[in-house]
């Protein structure tokens, strides 16, 4: 699934992403390109942000986040 259209970033690169550090838009973009574009996923990068860093997937525990998807 592609949580952004214009540079074609995908979940698991968004994962990757907030994996490696990314916990606000810029921070993404920066990492992957994600919302770097037209600005219509920003909505949604926010709440995946959001969700990842509630089930503690910004302090890098994937296995918790890739269990629950």
């Amino acid at each position: 699934m592609y949580v952004c259209i214009c540079h074609a970033v995908t979940r698991d690169e968004f994962d990757r992403a907030v994996a490696d550090g990314a916990r606000c838009l810029d921070s993404l973009g920066e990492r992957c390109g994600a919302g770097t574009g037209c600005g219509t996923c920003h909505e949604r990068l926010s709440a995946l942000l959001s969700s990842a860093s509630s089930r503690g997937f910004a302090e890098g525990r994937l296995d918790a986040v890739s269990a629950s998807a």
